[in-house]
């Protein structure tokens, strides 16, 4: 069975980004998968402070929030992470949890460790922005690219909204809700 992690990165409960979350977690969950949500907005996640702990053991020094969710990360098939936009990148909470991932990255690159799947292992990014700027993404895409590789992960789904901000706006959308629907059916299937 697939161990999908969904990171709710919204300051906001109940927002858009977490409406279609929900709707990927769905998804996920009618295609057989294990899905488990966290809020990064419910949690307290100290910013990488730089310690390199990781560097010698591929963990973090920092004890916080943080600390159980590397478990759920490394024995999770899939990982959907989702973001509204902020100044054209992910949330301060979404970039905490990222920067912290940074033990992952040490692992891998220096430590020479790798996690093994059954299933490999994928990642996506469920994105909403207020503009319509045409370079809304760029950064956003970049920041998640290199996060995914940092856990092991390939990037490989993305939902991207445009021009979408008030609160539950995206139920005007229900082609962006079918969308994050199939996301998570195709994240969920082995």
């Amino acid at each position: 069975m697939i161990n999908l992690l969904a990171v709710l990165g919204s300051p906001r409960k109940g927002g858009n980004t977490d409406i279609l979350l929900s709707k990927a977690m769905e998804g996920a969950q009618a295609a057989g998968a294990n899905v488990k949500k966290i809020e990064l907005r419910l949690l307290k996640i100290t910013p990488c402070m730089e310690l390199y702990e990781c560097k010698k053991t591929g963990r973090c020094a920092i004890v916080d929030d943080m600390t159980p969710l590397y478990e759920e990360i490394d024995s999770s098939h899939r990982l959907i992470i989702a973001s509204p936009i902020f100044f054209y990148t992910v949330t301060a909470q979404t970039k905490a949890f990222i920067d912290r991932c940074q033990a992952g990255w040490a692992r891998r690159y220096i430590l020479g460790k790798r996690i093994d799947s059954p299933y490999g292992r994928k990642g996506a990014l469920i994105a909403v922005g207020a503009t319509k700027g045409k370079r809304l993404f760029d950064g956003v895409r970049l920041t998640i690219k290199y996060f995914f590789d940092a856990i092991d992960m390939d990037f490989a789904e993305e939902l991207l909204v445009r021009g979408v901000d008030e609160k539950g706006e995206i139920l005007k959308y229900p082609e962006y809700l079918n969308e994050a629907y199939e996301l998570g059916f195709r994240m969920g299937t082995p």
